[in-house]
């Protein structure tokens, strides 16, 4: 997994007209993205620009699998890496308003039986500091072994995260909890099984439940997408020689650190949780914040919204970065606007987007490689896709 998403490049400064929803079909991004996945090499690059109204513009171009001519598309599976934390801080707000947990949960209260194994450091640590990564968790999981541990666990995914736990908590968090920001994967995988041991219902079908179905995403999945056969039914993962990796084993991280990114779906869908974000960003969004949700309600209420989205004294909320930018300004006085991001690789994909709530726009982008060149692929190709979106 990747650390949060760099400085954007110098293009994304400038100004952009407004975005409004654009009539029929929506525009092609096709001619946008094809330079930049031929100047950095990548077997594919795909992207979308959202509204809250729904999906703008979109392009793919590129083969998923290199060295092949099975074409992409938008609507093929695209793996989201980190991108899944924003999903996973998500559904816990969603539990956290149906009364099933509360921000301030914490390790000691969920995980009695583990007080003997337990260190003292990680009883009082809670939900709300794993999720905005100062909940004292490990940047990395490779202490006495436990990465490999993880990735050769055969039991259920539940039980993997439980190994995760045991294996975290059995040390003193790496530093004291809420005094700073350390990105950890191991946080969220921890958020997660809090939520699936308080529920009784595994981090994949809550998933499911509470996030995909009400915002109408049918294609979301776990790990590298698509079955190993001779044509390609989905895009491929690439090594960082441009090798394409089957689905199977080693085609993604373990499914333990699962709550941190290892979702997958097609880009529009992906536009779907990214737009109810936009929406819920959105200043005086009242009646139309999460209304996609259906006869239910909200998908989520505004306080909900204002603590997915507001940093904890820093500039990482939950599964966001935040920051301003001059392309990202509304209507209001100023010289920029609010900017939600985030990128996510297994280090064979690579994904970013890019959120504007005060202008109303959201851009998403994803390729099928890792490494620099899906970085640079991906961030060059969404400041070509917000400059492309502002002139058309």
């Amino acid at each position: 997994m990747r650390t949060p998403p760099r400085a954007f490049l110098a293009a994304l400064a400038l100004a952009i007209a407004p975005a409004g929803a654009s009539a029929g079909d929506p525009r092609s991004l096709d001619d946008v993205l094809e330079p930049i996945r031929a100047k950095h090499k990548l077997p594919s690059l795909a992207a979308v620009v959202v509204t809250a109204d729904g999906l703008q513009a979109q392009g793919a171009v590129g083969s998923r699998r290199a060295g092949r001519e099975e074409p992409v598309t938008t609507a093929d599976l695209w793996h989201l890496g980190s991108c899944t934390k924003a999903m996973t801080a998500t559904l816990v707000a969603r539990l956290v308003e149906q009364g099933k947990l509360r921000w301030t949960t914490t390790l000691g209260e969920v995980f009695p039986k583990l007080e003997d194994r337990m260190d003292e450091g990680w009883r009082a640590v809670t939900l709300e500091q794993l999720l905005a990564n100062r909940g004292g968790a490990p940047a990395a999981l490779d202490r006495d072994g436990l990465w490999g541990e993880l990735r050769a666990h055969k039991g259920t995914q539940t039980e993997a995260r439980r190994l995760l736990l045991e294996g975290v908590v059995a040390h003193a968090p790496e530093y004291d909890p809420g005094t700073k920001y350390v990105y950890s994967n191991a946080g969220f995988a921890i958020a997660g099984h809090v939520a699936e041991v308080v529920t009784g219902t595994a981090w994949e079908d809550l998933m499911k439940r509470e996030v995909f179905a009400p915002l109408g995403i049918e294609s979301a999945g776990f790990g590298a997408p698509g079955r190993a056969a001779e044509k390609a039914d989905q895009p491929r993962g690439h090594t960082s020689k441009g090798d394409p990796v089957e689905p199977g084993p080693g085609s993604d991280n373990p499914v333990a650190i699962g709550p941190a990114g290892i979702v997958h779906m097609s880009l529009p869908e992906w536009g779907k949780f990214v737009a109810a974000h936009l929406e819920g960003g959105a200043d005086g969004g009242g009646e139309r914040r999460g209304r996609k949700a259906g006869a239910e309600g909200p998908f989520l209420g505004e306080e909900s919204w204002k603590k997915l989205h507001t940093p904890p004294g820093d500039n990482y909320a939950m599964g966001w970065a935040t920051g301003t930018r001059p392309w990202a300004k509304g209507g209001k006085d100023g010289d920029t606007g609010r900017v939600l991001t985030h990128n996510g690789s297994n280090t064979m994909w690579f994904c970013v987007t890019w959120l504007a709530p005060e202008k109303g726009f959201a851009v998403l982008v994803a390729t099928n490689a890792g490494g620099d060149a899906g970085g640079k692929g991906t961030d060059e190709a969404a400041g070509a896709a917000i400059k492309s979106w502002s002139e058309k």
